[in-house]
């Protein structure tokens, strides 16, 4: 169960974060329309990815996947912009990581 949750919760933030990448290049970076419309479907297949997961609470899976979401946000960046990020931002990563672990699989 725990590594499925994991598992969507990596698919999600892959949806996410990627269709709001190909937003932002397509609105800051002037690219092709069609990556902002990759991108809305993308923001969509992340709602469908955060409803699998097999806790039924709304408001945890989100606030969770909040802490999954900063994370990825600065791995993305360093993969795809070429962002360095400071030891406050792997500090805080590493904080919301430390949140999910509390919030989604201690034991209730």
């Amino acid at each position: 169960m725990t590594l499925r949750s994991i598992g969507l919760f990596v698919i999600a933030a892959l949806f996410e974060i990627g269709g709001a990448w190909l937003v932002w290049q397509t609105v800051r970076e002037h690219r092709a329309w069609w990556l902002a419309a990759l991108g809305i479907v993308a923001l969509g297949l992340y709602g469908f990815a955060a409803a699998l997961q097999p806790d039924a609470q709304f408001g945890r899976i989100l606030a969770a996947y909040g802490g999954v979401f900063v994370a990825g946000s600065l791995a993305w960046g360093v993969v795809l912009d070429g962002y360095r990020p400071d030891r406050f931002d792997l500090i805080g990563a590493l904080v919301c990581i430390v949140g999910v672990g509390i919030i989604m699989y201690a034991p209730r």
